[in-house]
Order: structure tokens, then C-alpha cells, then sequence
């Protein structure tokens, strides 16, 4: 079967995948023109024996470990000195989205003057950017969630604000992704499942984005109907290798397709993860529905498209609808924020926050902050409508 989940792709970028794609990172860093790279990953991952093997594989590599879920810009410039102290020349960017991120930050950052905040995903403000100081990327997701490896913006913490910043540039794109499914096996099922719905939310919010894009479209639906074929088959058994390998390649799908836009979950999730400290993909699970529903008569015909798609019993949103619904309950997705520690003490700055945030933007129904600090008292309370 291993045979079956391998290829090589590049679109959109150049991707390897299949199981023990790890054993190819030699040649990925060659092909990438790194000579002296920085291995990165979150603390947790340091003393995996999957990143021991990522560094047996570089001989001598530089580490860098320090990265915290929700990473900050502290975490960034740590990380540019130690690039910058062992003489390095590209990074390896391996974990979670929080590790995928900020190692994408780490090679963007090499050979820039300005701040980091100075390449905020505003208007044109990447142009700012010295394109030459770019420094390469490898990047090796470890979980099936963000598709950050695909990505061409990271997303940070900037500290003195509390506020979740999306910094972009098109050169931050890995040059060269390995999706080992292999690498995922270790994760338990309840990370699987929010990491998983969060591959879901992207494809989810990016189809029913306003705006042309049928290339986004086709990637998006195909990978909503990935997840609902192989998230609950990865949950119920962590060692199905097929599971594992297909919910990467939807994660990855995920976040090719969200080029067309987002939405008001990444919206709220972002001020809510900065201010509370939550699991992205999690918090981005609880939320779906509440704004599922807050857009029901602006996506109809886009749930009319996922219900024939995905081959429901029942077409259209309430279809759709159902079957998030069921979904999140045989995931064990809690229904409230208040679940996982949220309260409503800052609903008007999140509010705000989340009207600011350019995920807004891409909602299909036009959003303002009022209407985000509801929808956020509705989901911490458990208010959940259809």
C-alpha cells in the first residue's frame, strides 16, 4: 500500500510525499541549496525520536527548540540569532504550525533591516521586504492540520499587543516539503482531531470565500471530502498509515486553497488564541458551526455543492450543517469555549480585533465587529443555532 501514497508534486511548491520520506531530507537540502541549515521545532518535539532521526540524517545541523504554542516575536528573534551565530544558510522547519511558522520567519527575517511587524499582510507592505535576504526553507509537517508548508505568510504573536500578526511575503515558501505519514503516527486523537479540523476549516471557509477561483475551489472541496473520508479513520487508529497520509495531503490542500480567503473563524480564533492561549485547530472547531451559521443565507449555494460533494444523505446546508455537527461530536470537539477556559471578559477587544484581522475580509457575508463580538459571546456560552 505505501507505494500507493507516494509521489512528487509541485504545486504549490515541490512536495514529497510518502511514508519514510524522511530518509530523502539529504537531498531535499540540496536541491533547496542549503549547506549549513537550522533545525527547528517546538519544545515538544525536541526529544522525539522523529527529530533525532531529522538530525542524524544532518550530521552536525544547528538547533533551534525554543518555540511555544502561539510563538511570539521573541520566539523569532531567538531563533534569527541562532541562525545568525552558527553561520547558517537555510532553515528546516519541522513540527506543528507553530514550528512551521516561525521557521518560515526565522529564514525570512535573515536579511531584512526593518522590524518584523513591518511586513504585516497589509495593502503592499511586503514589497518592504529585501527579496535577497531571503534565506531557503525546507519544511516537514509533523501534524495534519495547518498546511503552513505550503504557505507564503507565518503567523505570530506580537507581544506588546496581544495581537495575532500574519506576516507575508511570496519568497517565504518552503522551497521543498517532505509529507512523511510516517511522522504523524505519534499523535494522539485528540490532537489529530483539532489539528484535522482545522485542515477542514480552511478548506471549508476558503470555498465558501467570496470571489473567482475555481483552482481554489476544486483543491478545497477535494480536500473537504479527504478529511471526512480519513480524519475519523486517523482519530479511531493513529497507526492507519492511509489515514495519516491523506489527512496530510488535505492539510496541505487546506492551505493552497485559502488563498482565495478565509473567514470570520480565523477571524475570532486569532484574537482568541492570542488572548487565551487556545489550540488553533481546536478553537477553530468549536467556532465552525456558530459561523456556519451566521452565513447560511450568503453560502447556500456553495453547501448545496459540499452536500453533493461529500454525498450526504441530505443535500443543501442543512445537510451540511448536520453533518458538522455530527463530525465534531465523534471527534470529541467540545461545543463552548467556556470548555476550554475562554470567557467573555474581552469581547469587545476581540471583537475589534477580529474585525482588523484580513480573514474578516474574506466572510461571505459582510462582518463588522459588533457582529464578531456576538458571534464570540455565542460560541464561549454554548449558544449554537442552526
Amino acid at each position: 500500500m505505501s507505494t500507493l501514497l507516494r509521489g512528487n508534486w509541485s504545486f504549490p511548491t515541490t512536495i514529497w510525499a510518502g511514508p519514510g520520506r524522511i530518509a530523502d531530507l539529504p537531498k531535499a537540502i540540496e536541491q533547496a541549496a542549503i549547506r549549513r541549515p537550522l533545525l527547528v521545532t517546538d519544545e515538544g518535539l525536541a526529544h522525539a525520536p522523529i527529530f533525532s532521526r531529522a538530525r542524524a540524517l544532518l550530521g552536525n545541523a544547528a538547533t533551534f527548540t525554543g518555540i511555544a504554542g502561539n510563538p511570539g516575536g521573541a520566539h523569532v528573534a531567538a531563533g534569527l540569532q541562532a541562525f545568525k551565530s552558527n553561520d547558517c544558510d537555510g532553515v528546516i522547519a519541522m513540527g506543528g504550525g507553530s514550528a512551521l511558522d516561525v521557521g518560515k520567519l526565522i529564514a525570512f527575517m535573515t536579511g531584512q533591516s526593518r522590524p518584523l511587524w513591518d511586513f504585516e499582510d497589509i495593502g503592499d507592505w511586503w514589497t518592504r521586504a529585501d527579496p535577497s535576504g531571503i534565506a531557503s526553507v525546507v519544511a516537514i509537517p509533523t501534524t495534519a492540520g495547518t498546511g503552513s508548508e505550503v504557505g507564503r505568510a507565518g503567523v505570530v504573536v506580537r507581544e506588546d499587543t496581544h495581537q495575532k500578526k500574519i506576516i507575508f511575503h511570496p519568497k517565504m515558501m518552503p522551497r521543498v516539503v517532505i509529507l512523511d505519514a510516517e511522522l504523524t503516527v505519534g499523535l494522539p486523537p485528540a490532537i489529530t482531531a483539532a489539528t484535522g479540523m482545522d485542515a477542514l476549516t480552511h478548506c471549508f471557509e476558503a470555498f465558501c470565500a467570496p470571489g473567482f477561483h475555481p483552482l481554489a475551489d476544486g483543491v478545497a472541496l477535494e480536500g473537504l471530502r479527504l478529511v471526512d473520508r480519513f480524519l475519523p479513520r486517523a482519530y479511531a487508529n493513529g497507526t492507519d498509515i492511509e489515514a495519516r497520509a491523506n489527512m496530510l495531503a488535505a492539510a496541505a490542500m487546506g492551505a493552497t486553497a485559502f488563498q482565495k480567503g478565509l473567514g470570520a473563524v480565523h477571524a475570532i480564533a486569532h484574537p482568541v488564541g492570542s488572548w487565551f492561549n487556545t489550540h488553533h485547530g481546536l478553537t477553530n472547531a468549536i467556532l465552525l458551526p456558530y459561523v456556519v451559521a451566521f452565513n447560511r443565507e450568503a453560502i447556500l449555494d456553495k453547501t448545496e455543492v459540499i452536500s453533493r460533494a461529500l454525498n450526504l444523505p441530505k443535500r443543501g446546508y442543512e445537510g451540511v450543517y448536520e453533518w458538522l455537527l455530527r463530525l465534531r461530536a465523534s471527534l470529541g470537539i467540545p461545543n463552548s469555549l467556556a470548555q476550554i477556559g475562554v470567557d467573555t471578559r474581552n469581547a469587545q477587544v476581540i471583537g475589534q480585533e477580529a474585525a482588523n484581522d484580513p480573514s474578516a475580509g474574506g466572510n461571505p457575508r459582510a462582518v463588522d465587529a459588533r457582529q464578531l463580538q456576538e458571534l464570540f459571546v455565542q460560541a464561549v456560552e454554548g449558544r449554537l443555532r442552526s
